[in-house]
């Protein structure tokens, strides 16, 4: 007749062997190791608990044939408690990015004319961009002020922001931009990186969109961000990274850049998560992106969005763009805004000379 203490020992070691491969199973955990010194002087590695510190081996879980980190390892009473929190931490971190992720911008990341503070158009060819101050003038302030002084009263050209006298020569124009870089102006750093880039010089360009990120100032940092990802996934310069690609867009988009919650839209089109596609691409339709637009008739057809939200999408569409006219704007549209920029070049031109 077996004792019972045998049977007892033998109960033991069957629970210890179930509790080792229960909770052995897919366990992520960080990593604590404790480093003592042996009687040889070498340095020996020990394992710990993550939770309660105890650094008895016969209480380890080592986990050596799953894909964690290496020496991950936990007592078996913290063990099933930490996969519990661990999950509902990443849950709840998920939830929190996709609050801020879809939250509707209250505009683009252009923002408005310093001037008529009226929003500025998505439509770049509407815009000066100013390299004495690197402020974003629309189209109708601009050639009103054209008008206004060289025809009616000073006869000389100045910014329409801080009238500062127009350069007279390239040279001039590239000196305004260095003041505005060595000030860490981000709009006059991002605009260097974008003509690096184009120039071939691609890791000058990282460092210049790496830079105006770093500034953190709205605008600029969405459009770097921007920048970033199409870097990222051409792979000039730097090799192509999908997850930072996206990393990037999903920050330029959080700025209120319609182009890359655009692109993030199509992005989850191809990944097959469409209706996250759709709140995307409501989000930049919202903010009157005409692409946007489009993407959402044609899930609407295909039955992916209902009729009501494609059309709540189309009249915010429309009160977005609206909201970018006026009697300025249109007027020097309709006589040809490049036609009065490059008269006013050539009077600055005539008078210099003069």
């Amino acid at each position: 007749m077996r004792s019972r203490s045998v049977i007892r020992r033998r109960r033991t070691v069957k629970r210890k062997r179930q509790r080792k491969r229960a909770y052995s199973v897919d366990i992520f955990l960080c990593t604590v190791a404790m480093r003592s010194e042996g009687e040889d002087g070498e340095i020996a590695d020990m394992m710990c608990c993550v939770s309660c510190g105890t650094a008895d081996v016969d209480n380890i879980i080592k986990l050596k044939d799953h894909n964690v980190l290496d020496g991950s390892a936990a007592c078996q009473k913290h063990t099933s408690q930490q996969e519990r929190d661990c999950e509902s931490s990443r849950s709840r971190a998920a939830e929190i990015h996709d609050d801020i992720l879809f939250r509707q911008p209250e505009s683009s990341h252009l923002g408005e004319c310093p001037i008529c503070l009226l929003p500025l158009s998505l439509d770049t060819k509407h815009a000066m961009m100013q390299s004495c101050c690197s402020k974003l003038i629309c189209i109708g302030c601009y050639c009103a002020s054209i008008r206004f002084e060289v025809v009616k009263v000073i006869k000389k050209r100045s910014c329409p922001f801080c009238r500062q006298p127009e350069p007279k020569s390239a040279a001039e124009i590239e000196h305004y931009k260095m003041k505005r870089r060595k000030s860490n102006d981000p709009v006059a750093i991002q605009e260097a990186g974008k003509r690096c880039y184009h120039d071939g010089d691609y890791e000058r360009a990282f460092e210049y969109f790496s830079k105006a990120i770093d500034i953190e100032a709205g605008d600029a940092e969405a459009e770097a961000h921007y920048c970033l990802s199409f870097m990222y996934r051409d792979g000039k310069g730097i090799g192509r990274d999908t997850q930072k690609r996206v990393y990037h867009l999903e920050e330029a988009a959080i700025g209120g850049h319609t182009k890359a919650r655009h692109d993030l839209g199509v992005h989850e089109v191809y990944q097959g998560r469409l209706e996250r596609a759709a709140r995307h691409f409501i989000i930049s339709a919202n903010l009157g992106h005409d692409a946007s637009l489009k993407a959402l008739r044609e899930l609407l057809a295909a039955g992916e969005v209902g009729r009501e939200d494609f059309v709540t999408a189309f009249r915010a569409h429309q009160a977005a763009v609206n909201a970018t006219k006026s009697r300025q704007r249109a007027e020097a549209i309709a006589i040809g805004a490049m036609q009065i920029v490059d008269k006013s070049r050539s009077f600055s031109v005539e008078a210099n000379s003069k």
